[in-house]
């Protein structure tokens, strides 16, 4: 059977059901090591995302634009909508039973935070490409919020060629994937109307190339381009929420030069722990990545009691319980830090990390 369609704790007990995996996935059996320092280029690096991965990117960005040149987000809402509450989360940020978010709340939110330096400039966030994407017939994170978010991105960016907005019919929550010989069984997959058991979408259709020829317009390809994906130990990272181990595409070009990179963020059931390897294997990242030399970063959250969907922290359930006012969608956020740092590992000079 499918699993429950859920970005958040609204399915915690289903969740529980699912944590041992998804039959049929395929996991990377090595044992991880450190991840590496390969002298990684700082510039040009982006920040992809789907669902609570989605919602994470653009915390990312927000937070330190300067380290970042792009966004994509997939089947997500506006910037802060939870405001650092669960019933906020469930009533607003997924549905709009709640109401929906004001945006000009949620800006004011955010000159608090800059005020403070607790989140980086306007005028550096203003500098991004992003794209956005969203199925029509999302029952998970209601469409409306996607056309929230392209509003809200469209007060922050300098020029509208910044921004690019799909809006795909008759999908919907997941990410869609090119249907080829080498996708993972076909109950692992969704049709483009549900999410299946992975949330990747047989719809045929190359959303990751699609995003990433917008944000990177004029990169060069090698036709020979390959790579290899790899897990790594992120106890150099552990923070609430964080899975045991990560994963990472190298292409084997970037081993010798800095190559730049993509951070790339799961959404809510399709970590390691619900889905084996499918996602940072089949998302069609990779493929764009080997010929495009381009890292990328899967970091992992875990599934557990606490979060069970394993969700990125995009409501503050990662943060101490005794803050009034969590700082998940700021720089003092611990999975914000714990994401900047591995980039930071990434970007460091071989022998110095």
């Amino acid at each position: 059977m499918p699993l429950p369609s859920c970005l958040s704790p609204r399915c915690w007990i289903s969740g529980l059901l699912f944590i041992g995996g998804l039959e049929g996935a395929t996991v990377v059996q090595a044992a991880p090591e450190p991840l590496a320092a390969l002298g990684a280029d700082k510039r040009a690096v982006s920040v992809v995302g789907i669902s609570s991965g989605g919602y994470m990117a653009t915390q990312l960005a927000v937070a330190f634009p300067e380290r970042f040149s792009a966004v994509g987000v997939l089947a997500a809402g506006p910037w802060g909508c939870a405001e650092g509450s669960l019933s906020r989360a469930l009533n607003t940020c997924m549905t709009t039973s709640g109401g929906e978010p004001s945006l000009d709340r949620l800006e004011n939110r955010r000159r608090r935070y800059e005020a403070a330096g607790q989140v980086g400039p306007r005028e550096t966030l203003s500098q991004l490409r992003v794209f956005l994407w969203h199925g029509e017939d999302d029952d998970v994170v209601d469409p409306d919020l996607g056309d929230l978010l392209a509003a809200q991105w469209e007060r922050w960016l300098s020029g509208a060629d910044q921004l690019r907005v799909v809006r795909r019919e008759d999908t919907g929550h997941g990410w869609p994937v090119r249907l080829d010989d080498e996708l993972p069984p076909p109950r692992a997959l969704g049709d483009c109307q549900q999410g299946g058991g992975s949330y990747l979408l047989a719809c045929d259709d190359d959303v990751a190339g699609a995003m990433m020829r917008f944000l990177y317009p004029e990169r060069g390809r090698n036709d020979e381009g390959q790579g290899h994906l790899s897990a790594f130990d992120q106890s150099d990272f552990a923070v609430a929420g964080l899975a045991d181990s990560g994963f990472v595409f190298i292409p084997e070009v970037c081993e010798q030069v800095g190559c730049q990179v993509t951070v790339a963020l799961h959404g809510c059931q399709m970590n390691e722990d619900a889905i084996g390897d499918a996602f940072v294997r089949h998302s069609g990242l990779n493929d764009w990545a080997a010929l495009h030399q381009q890292v990328v970063l899967y970091p992992q959250a875990e599934s557990s009691m606490m979060n069970p969907q394993g969700c990125w922290d995009w409501w503050g359930y990662a943060e101490r319980s005794s803050q009034l006012a969590p700082m998940h969608d700021t720089r003092e956020g611990v999975q914000v830090q714990a994401l900047v740092a591995m980039l930071e590992r990434l970007q460091a000079t071989p022998g110095q990390d």
